[in-house]
């Protein structure tokens, strides 16, 4: 293990993480994949929307992820991010997120709100798809998202709301919180989700 692993805070986001399997040829990579993973993961804190914010965000904050770990070759482009992300199990990614928040607030948040967002830039019109939507918790004492779930083509923001609601449930982020949702999204269905989730 490098030196650079010190803080506990970090060790503990790269155990969460280690789960994820890097499916390269060891020989041919220059960026590891626990790399990756800090600056992803850093980049989306500080409120990056897509892979090239996070590219620029690495790039401005590189002598910060140095201090964590080496990043010998400096920060991949955001064409070469996307394209690892996207070999990556976004199921196992989401649990290994989820995991971390967990840990890092032990107590019952307070308020989680569930909401709903349209990214930027992430539509191809020429492919015929549309935009990524996804429904978020936040947790809004702590100001930290604490899951993510992506709404499928034709379909809306209720179909996604009890996958996220199951996912949370499961890790235990959800009992004894109090859960906020837009009007659209109040129905028995996800009432019932809610309740179930303590």
């Amino acid at each position: 293990m490098d030196t650079f692993v010190e803080k506990p805070r970090l060790r503990s986001l790269l155990d969460h993480f280690s789960v994820i399997a890097d499916q390269r040829e060891p020989w041919r990579v220059a960026h590891p994949l626990r790399e990756v993973l800090l600056l992803v993961v850093c980049g989306t804190i500080a409120s990056c929307d897509d892979f090239d914010d996070i590219a620029e965000w690495g790039e401005a904050h590189l002598s910060f992820l140095r201090g964590l770990l080496p990043y010998h070759f400096g920060i991949p482009c955001a064409r070469w991010l996307n394209i690892l992300m996207n070999r990556i199990d976004p199921k196992l990614f989401a649990a290994c997120f989820m995991a971390w928040t967990r840990e890092l607030r032990p107590d019952v948040p307070d308020v989680v709100a569930f909401d709903g967002k349209t990214s930027r830039r992430t539509h191809d019109r020429s492919a015929g798809k549309a935009a990524l939507h996804l429904v978020s918790a936040f947790a809004t004492a702590e100001r930290l998202v604490l899951g993510q779930q992506a709404v499928a083509d034709k379909s809306c923001e209720q179909e996604a709301i009890p996958e996220l609601v199951d996912k949370l449930a499961a890790s235990g982020t959800l009992a004894g919180a109090v859960v906020t949702i837009d009007a659209i999204a109040c129905n028995p269905k996800i009432a019932a989700n809610l309740i179930a989730a303590g």
